[in-house]
């Protein structure tokens, strides 16, 4: 609660300030003044508010829940209402008003997280989502080089401050490089979308094995292909070259978007339930869940017909699950679960 209130702080425009960095610490100088503003932070904020509601709920807090629906209610207009730059959302406002990642801007018109974060708070409104991750696709997939900026142009000769993501090279890294945490929060819109061809193109681009298909392709990559890197860059002679392998929180997302955006498994309340986001090319798929001692095998299949059905069937040992759950239980009996989906 107290984190919620040190965030419930707003500019000129009703979004949260941004003070020395918000996801982007690069970006350090944009409300370094105390009056810049991040729409990024906003969505984000969204789905704190959303989720805490509940949280406060479960504690009895009625009354902070109900603040929690209501910031987040004034906060969903203010974002829309300032936010919107006419065919995606903006990243952020400077101390001085200025928007940042707005087709006005010289250099960073667009950055793909605040798009992302539109989708994924639920926050957004629909058709502007579509617009703007289409506006995601269109400006920052790098499908000839198999990669996902983070925003373009780069910052490089403009009069604005962003901060020391200036100093790095027009391409490198959060400079306009793929900056993969922001990459795979973009496959998971696509994802939640359910857009799945897209939201399967992306996180094939991101899966650092296909760096590996070719010693060629390898030697552009230049580090390992077994675990993610942080970025890669998208300037030339270095395009396709991966840096900070090891050190990333984007493995974690990725494993993630893998689980649960792409293959649709999560847990809740100690529940198993599936959305799964699956190629059309798929029948399904197979997979071993463990629960302490106990084995949960599960086999999706995909209906590959125009009759589906409206949510996944599910079956625990032959007995339908009205409910679509698969409840856990540490009985140290393998369980076999089926799950029928469209």
């Amino acid at each position: 609660m107290r984190a919620i209130e040190h965030g419930l702080r707003f500019g000129a425009h009703g979004l949260p300030l941004m003070g020395s960095g918000d996801w982007n610490n690069g970006m350090n100088r944009v409300g370094i003044e105390g009056a810049g503003e991040s729409v990024w932070l906003g969505f984000f904020l969204c789905a704190v508010l959303e989720s805490f509601a509940d949280v406060a709920r479960l504690q009895g807090d009625r009354e902070f829940a109900a603040r929690c629906d209501t910031e987040r209610d004034t906060l969903r207009r203010n974002l829309e209402q300032h936010g919107w730059d006419g065919a995606w959302y903006r990243r952020a406002y400077f101390d001085d008003g200025t928007p940042l990642g707005s087709a006005a801007n010289d250099e960073c018109r667009i950055d793909s997280v605040s798009q992302s974060w539109a989708v994924l708070s639920g926050a957004g409104e629909p058709q502007r989502v579509r617009m703007a991750m289409d506006a995601v696709d269109e400006r920052l997939v790098r499908r000839d080089h198999a990669l996902i900026q983070l925003l373009d142009p780069p910052f490089d000769v403009s009069n604005v401050d962003p901060g020391y993501i200036r100093g790095y090279v027009p391409g490198v890294r959060e400079n306009g490089g793929q900056y993969t945490h922001g990459a795979i929060w973009a496959a998971m819109a696509f994802a939640a979308m359910g857009d799945r061809a897209r939201a399967w193109e992306l996180a094939t681009m991101i899966n650092p094995v296909n760096r590996a298909r070719t010693p060629q392709a390898l030697a552009t990559y230049k580090v390992e292909p077994y675990v993610v890197s942080a970025d890669v860059y998208a300037v030339a002679p270095h395009t396709g070259r991966g840096g900070w392998s090891w050190y990333t929180g984007s493995a974690g997302w990725m494993y993630r978007l893998i689980v649960e955006s792409l293959l649709g498994l999560s847990l809740e309340k100690g529940c198993l339930r599936f959305a799964p986001c699956l190629p059309a090319s798929w029948s399904g798929f197979t997979m071993r869940y463990r629960y302490r001692e106990t084995f949960y095998d599960i086999e999706v299949r995909q209906a590959m017909s125009g009759a589906l059905p409206p949510a996944p069937r599910v079956t625990v040992d032959g007995e339908a699950q009205a409910d679509g759950c698969v409840r856990l239980v540490d009985d140290r009996v393998v369980h076999a679960v089926r799950v029928d989906v469209g």
